[in-house]
């Protein structure tokens, strides 16, 4: 099922509201999100995780979600880059949400809570350490159909709760977010609009479809807005991977038009359009 078919309406209309785009029409799951509360159940104790570097099993019968201290005065300096990776293409069934912040996770109890609470099950989870970095991963469906995710707005809405988790146990990662400047308690050194360029680019991937590639500053609604700019020029997702690198979005989106790949003038329209409304006049020097 194409990302796109929550889209349909041709308007230009961009929200960067922390959840949704305003368009004409909105998707059936928008229509039921806004009437409906979600009662979930909390995840059960005694998940198990493999740590895959030395097969030991280990048990998250904790209470706090990330289980690890806050950064101490001589470790101030050397903050790691949080990473929330989103990935469609690697699993058939499940949508796999990877996360790392060095080594300064813990059991994320709290943030399988927060899914549970969007209506998701997290049906397994990995925990791998390579080097100095801890990788969670979470394998997660939908509650309601046990399918992956593919609506765009839920798909944000995981990425922004993630997120939002990750500044509330571990507000030292604020200064390597673009929300820590609204909601951190240090804001990044980096200014979005000044030192974070915008680069749009698309690639063969196949006769049936391209790759898109997107790097720009992050920021709330981002993925709801790409795909929005996306679907105003017929162009459908077929899958995705939504990769957060501290304050740069860095996605990857495999597309096509019509049942194929994107001809060289659907690809510059593509192109045109995503860096017309994602730019910041201060980096457009740079954008390409």
């Amino acid at each position: 099922m194409a990302l796109t078919n929550a889209f349909t309406s041709t308007s230009r209309v961009l929200c960067r509201s922390l959840l949704f785009v305003s368009a004409p029409r909105l998707s059936p799951f928008l229509e039921r999100f806004r009437t409906t509360s979600l009662h979930c159940k909390l995840p059960e104790p005694g998940i198990v995780f493999l740590r895959k570097k030395d097969d030991t099993r280990q048990s998250t019968n904790g209470i706090n979600a990330l289980g690890s201290p806050l950064v101490s005065d001589e470790d101030a300096d050397s903050v790691p880059m949080p990473v929330v990776l989103i990935d469609q293409d690697s699993n058939s069934d499940a949508t796999i949400v990877q996360l790392s912040f060095g080594d300064r996770l813990g059991a994320l109890i709290d943030t399988m809570n927060a899914l549970k609470e969007l209506g998701l099950d997290v049906s397994k989870g990995t925990v791998t350490t390579e080097g100095p970095v801890k990788q969670t991963k979470f394998f997660i469906t939908r509650l309601d159909t046990g399918r992956k995710v593919d609506d765009p707005e839920m798909l944000e809405r995981i990425r922004l709760t993630i997120i939002n988790n990750l500044l509330k146990y571990h507000p030292e990662s604020s200064s390597q977010l673009a929300m820590g400047e609204v909601f951190g308690i240090q804001a990044p050194e980096k200014k979005l609009d000044v030192d974070i360029a915008t680069h749009v680019h698309v690639k063969e991937d196949g006769p049936k479809r391209s790759m898109l590639h997107i790097e720009t500053a992050d920021r709330p609604g981002l993925l709801v807005e790409i795909i929005k700019i996306i679907a105003d020029v017929n162009v459908d997702v077929e899958s995705a991977e939504i990769d957060t690198e501290g304050l740069v979005a860095k996605d990857k989106f495999h597309v096509s038009y019509r049942g194929a790949a994107l001809n060289n003038s659907i690809s510059q329209v593509l192109v045109n359009s995503l860096r017309y409304y994602l730019r910041r006049p201060e980096t457009d020097m740079d954008s390409y």
